[in-house]
């Protein structure tokens, strides 16, 4: 998951040598993937300031795993449901910043 949030970040860059990487999935699908990562950094904090397991009783390392990949999975699934509206706010901001590096790279002004 961070891998694809990386190069969507990198195809955000002005000059970089991907193509379309300005494109609107590209930019909603970063902003998705960087809402779910806030939301499953939020879960295992939650999770953690507990002290114990899910079910009461300290787990093992193969249950924590298993948890862990459990709230990854909630988390991008919440994102994608609209989750705390956090990627809506982001999508729209990097729609932005890319209508303007557009627009310093054809030479017009870009509109806001």
């Amino acid at each position: 998951m961070i891998d694809n949030i990386a190069s969507s970040a990198l195809s955000l860059v002005p000059g970089s040598a991907l193509p379309n990487s300005d494109s609107p999935a590209k930019i909603h699908g970063a902003a998705q993937q960087f809402e779910a990562l806030l939301i499953g950094q939020m879960l295992k904090t939650a999770r953690e300031a507990g002290g114990t397991g899910w079910l009461g009783t300290d787990d093992g390392d193969a249950g924590q795993s298993g948890v862990e990949m459990g709230e990854q999975q909630f988390a991008s699934m919440l994102a994608a449901s609209g989750g705390l509206g956090l990627a809506k706010i982001i999508e729209g901001g990097l729609k932005v910043e890319s209508a303007k590096a557009a627009a310093a790279k054809d030479g017009s002004s870009a509109p806001v």
